[in-house]
């Protein structure tokens, strides 16, 4: 049974960094697209950093320069190391993987991200 455990959130002031890791397990890992969503209160989830198999990279202009999305698929985890974390920040993070264009994806149950002072 696929599963994804989010894993590194919380409180930290504007300024400060966190690091997320998702965990995967009952999925090839290495076969599928990595990505990192997150919803704040009131907004629609948007995507933040996504992976590639090949570890090719993009991510939403909001947080170029500050966040770096990376794999370990001998761990069959991906991590978001987030820098500078902004209030705006503040939302709940999750993990999702993606194989064959969407034909399968999978979520993790999220993780809080609070920045403020």
């Amino acid at each position: 049974q696929a599963r994804l455990v989010e894993s590194g959130g919380g409180l930290v002031q504007p300024g400060g960094s966190l690091r997320l890791s998702c965990a995967a397990s009952g999925i090839g890992f290495r076969l599928y697209v990595m990505a990192w969503y997150r919803q704040a209160p009131g907004k629609q989830r948007e995507l933040v950093a996504r992976i590639t198999r090949g570890s090719s990279t993009n991510y939403t202009d909001s947080v170029k320069g500050r966040f770096t999305i990376s794999r370990d698929n001998a761990k069959n985890t991906v991590y978001l190391e987030m820098n500078n974390l902004r209030p705006e920040d503040t939302a709940v993070y999750y993990c999702n993987a993606d194989y064959a264009a969407g034909s399968v994806r999978y979520w993790g149950q999220g993780t809080q991200v609070t920045v403020s002072s």
